[in-house]
């Protein structure tokens, strides 16, 4: 009983830090993005996320926010109520799964598209096919932040919901293959643009940020040491633990602490201000480049959590071989 009571506990602490995490990033853009007071107003402390001093309707968009909290911490204890452990690693992963796939979609369509748009603007083609309006649309970063790349952002989470097993292994080869146009283009035909380098930087930074929690998943990280892999895999689990949750975790939530802690953070500041590359008539994806180190953040916390809970389980259930109990009695 008292071994079944630690299980719940720790099981409810991991994924109320997951429920957390979550709820920190929504607020982040409800309060940035939006113009929501924050969570923390209701409490007297206007001030601290740059808020105007509360009326009733500021108090109730922060309870609001505040509610978000509550929330995600019933929804993690009615979780570990009514379901058996054995959920917990599979929907964690199967979270990942989505945002992760969601991820690549939106990455490659915007790639796509971006590029066009960025072409069609150093050859001023587009003056041609549009209207002042819509050419003068283009040009403006935050115009096509919210009118082309929000849609297909929309457009990618909506793919994933059926398309969500595609392997990050096909981003990795329209980066090879963007790479050899270029190489085509520069050294037979001598035409180089700023936007073809900027796409390849687009995916590249992509591929590597998006694929780590996935590379985590497969156990695919190499391992820089000389006594992990002679461990026992009692010990192995007892090391994934210690990792994920004093070193893993810790480090997740302190990227997105620095990156969306204020409006003025590294993540926020060129998110909401649409910034773009001071290289001429380039994409206009770096907002979404620093957007990056937050997808990655979250994506690898929420592995972290699934990979503790995992080992956590193994430990518990005795799925270890007799030799290796053994050795570790001995």
């Amino acid at each position: 009983m008292i071994e079944e009571k630690s299980t719940h506990i720790i099981r409810l602490i991991i994924l109320a830090n997951v429920g957390i995490a979550l709820t920190f990033i929504l607020n982040n853009f409800l309060t940035n993005g939006f113009g929501f007071p924050g969570p923390l107003n209701i409490l007297g402390l206007i001030g601290l996320y740059d808020t105007s001093p509360a009326n009733s309707l500021d108090i109730a968009l922060s309870g609001l926010q505040l509610g978000l909290y509550g929330l995600s911490l019933f929804f993690a204890y009615s979780w570990v109520e009514r379901r058996s452990h054995a959920d917990d690693v599979k929907y964690l992963d199967a979270i990942n799964t989505y945002i992760i796939a969601a991820c690549f979609w939106v990455v490659l369509l915007i790639g796509l598209v971006d590029i066009i748009i960025s072409f069609i603007r150093v050859h001023d083609i587009h003056s041609y096919l549009f209207s002042d309006t819509i050419s003068n649309m283009l040009n403006q970063p935050k115009s096509r932040g919210i009118y082309i790349h929000l849609p297909i952002i929309v457009l990618g989470f909506l793919a994933a919901i059926r398309l969500r097993h595609i392997s990050f292994v096909w981003l990795a080869l329209m980066v090879v293959i963007a790479e050899m146009v270029i190489v085509i283009a520069r050294f037979v035909f001598s035409y180089e643009q700023t936007f073809m380098g900027d796409l390849v930087r687009f995916w590249y930074a992509a591929l590597f940020l998006f694929a780590s929690a996935q590379t985590l998943v497969e156990e695919g990280h190499v391992r820089v040491d000389v006594l992990y892999a002679g461990f026992s895999k009692i010990k192995k689990n007892k090391v994934n633990m210690f990792g994920a949750a004093c070193l893993g975790i810790p480090l997740c939530w302190a990227v997105m602490i620095c990156g969306i802690g204020t409006k003025n953070s590294v993540i926020n500041s060129p998110m909401l201000n649409f910034e773009t590359s001071m290289s001429g008539y380039g994409m206009y994806v770096k907002y979404l480049m620093a957007a990056f180190l937050l997808i990655f953040a979250i994506t690898m916390l929420i592995q972290f959590s699934s990979h503790f809970l995992s080992a956590y389980l193994n430990l518990k259930s005795g799925q270890l071989d007799d030799a290796d109990n053994a050795g570790e009695n001995a």
